[in-house]
């Protein structure tokens, strides 16, 4: 699924034309997903064009302190702090540090290094499942979708591909998509990712970072996607559990997603 042609936000998606199966696809133009808005241009057309009613921001109180969202003309704004249990337990996650790990090699090394990297993604994203606040703001982002009324909806974290990539995950598999299309629309976040983040990357590397580690902070792996997967099964048994009772998301709101968001296939 290829970035939206916008200059001034990374990462721009449109969950629409995606398969369902079953000759359904999801709807164009309503949920949508990106990077930080920090340097969104309302005026700019890619953007104005969308017609975004809502944005929901999964990060943390630091990184929305950091580098604050601007809004599209018109849209409102929800907080929904993905990892705000996550960090008062373990310290700021890596989904959350990011940037201060990549100007960093020694911290990133201490932190990260000898294959702690895959194992501290994998402990956030069933985080995402299983802590109050994941569980606090995937629902507020699925009611935000199922209420009436509602419009563009545009969701994200920092670099869109973590708390924003679960988001995506379950709304697709929400609306019926198979496994092989949620993991590919999963994984194609990462060259644009690479893209957004090579100067980071570059001064990494050149100061002795190493070039395997940073990949691995900034892009996305199957096994990061299969925790969050496991941690559904083993405490819910299903996406759909998951969703009614993990999220307490009641059944009206999600048939309402549906409706909404499935249009018969082009």
């Amino acid at each position: 699924m290829p970035a939206l042609p916008a200059t001034s936000v990374a990462n721009l998606r449109d969950l629409g034309g995606l398969p369902l199966g079953a000759g359904r696809a999801v709807h164009p133009g309503l949920v949508l997903r990106s990077a930080q808005l920090d340097r969104l241009d309302p005026a700019e057309p890619a953007v104005a064009g969308l017609g975004i009613r809502t944005v929901v921001d999964l990060r943390t109180e630091v990184e929305r302190g950091d580098r604050p969202d601007r809004l599209p003309a018109g849209a409102r704004l929800l907080v929904a702090d993905v990892l705000a249990d996550h960090l008062a337990v373990s310290g700021l996650p890596p989904a959350a540090r990011l940037k201060e790990l990549l100007t960093d090699p020694a911290l990133a090394e201490e932190y990260l290094g000898g294959g702690q990297v895959r194992e501290a993604f994998a402990r956030t994203y069933r985080a995402f499942v299983s802590s109050d606040s994941g569980r606090a703001s995937y629902r507020a982002l699925l009611t935000e979708l199922g209420a009436p009324g509602a419009g563009p909806l545009l969701f994200h974290c920092t670099a869109g591909k973590d708390r924003t990539g679960w988001a995506a995950t379950v709304v697709l598999s929400l609306l019926g998509a198979d496994e092989e299309t949620v993991r590919a629309e999963y994984l194609s976040v990462n060259t644009a990712v690479r893209q957004a983040f090579a100067p980071m990357i570059e001064g990494f590397t050149a100061q002795g970072g190493d070039p395997d580690l940073a990949l691995d902070m900034i892009g996305v792996v199957p096994e990061y996607l299969a925790a969050a997967l496991d941690e559904v099964e083993v405490r819910h048994g299903s996406m759909e559990k998951y969703v009614r009772e993990g999220l307490g998301v009641p059944d009206e709101v999600t048939e309402r997603i549906r409706e909404r968001l499935t249009v018969e296939a082009g």
